[in-house]
């Protein structure tokens, strides 16, 4: 099948012949459209495919952490769960926990565990956000540049019925038709863009809250691990008294 016959079977013979009548402008103004739109497209499509995949290995992140009882159980899987940002979040809180453990062997500071997960959480959702103003821009710039295409085209039109002489709506109107094309283009790129980031800035900004509610649990789970700790020190620490007290009787 030829490309003019699919052409003519999605778009329609009349609009196809509208396009190929028109001037070289006005073509122009079309397949700069065209970039804007496919472009646009890539980025909603892809987008889609990467928020799916996170809300989707969130939710299981979320499922087998609530599970666990310690750090080193959800770490050892964590990986396994991307790219959803709750596992940057996680890995954000884990290295700071780390790092107190590693100096103090005891947590001093929760609220340094807070700031790391608060920016693991933004350069999560800064990924994210990733090609995302594209379609912000796609949005407000293409009905302007189907606008221009359709002004310049209906001034040719015009220009062509002052130099033809013949001032019938017969005569003007061809012209007209033509250049009312890339207005529509313009509108039909900018339409999806709009619509698409709108619902996608919506699931973001859920991922984001999402992210603070990870992080309030994730304080929870640090601090319930503290206190078993310092249960456990504390119990080691009596029944190394008792055996020594037991010896000095003996």
């Amino acid at each position: 099948m030829h490309l003019p016959s699919v052409l003519l079977s999605f778009v329609g013979g009349e609009i196809v012949d509208l396009f190929l009548q028109t001037g070289a402008v006005a073509k122009t103004v079309l397949v700069i459209l065209l970039l804007f739109s496919v472009l646009s497209w890539a980025v909603i499509l892809s987008k889609w495919r990467l928020i799916k995949r996170a809300r989707a290995q969130g939710e299981r992140f979320i499922r087998a952490f609530r599970k666990s009882q310690r750090l080193q159980e959800i770490a050892s899987v964590a990986e396994q769960f991307r790219p959803s940002p709750l596992v940057g979040v996680f890995d954000g809180a884990v290295a700071e926990f780390k790092r107190q453990m590693g100096t103090t062997g005891t947590v001093h500071s929760s609220v340094s565990i807070q700031r790391a997960m608060q920016i693991a959480s933004s350069e999560e959702i800064t990924r994210l956000e990733r090609n995302v103003p594209w379609l912000a821009i796609t949005g407000a710039v293409t009905p302007f540049i189907g606008l221009f295409g359709t002004v310049w085209g209906i001034i040719d039109a015009f220009h062509g019925l002052g130099t033809a002489g013949a001032a019938t709506l017969r005569a003007v109107a061809p012209g007209i038709s033509e250049a009312l094309i890339t207005t529509a283009a313009g509108l039909a790129a900018a339409i999806p863009a709009v619509i698409a980031y709108n619902l996608i800035i919506g699931s973001i900004r859920e991922m984001a809250a999402r992210n603070d509610d990870f992080a309030l649990e994730m304080l929870n789970l640090v601090e319930r691990q503290q206190i078993q700790q310092g249960n456990v020190q504390q119990g080691n620490l009596q029944s190394g008294s008792v055996q020594q007290g037991s010896e000095v009787r003996r």
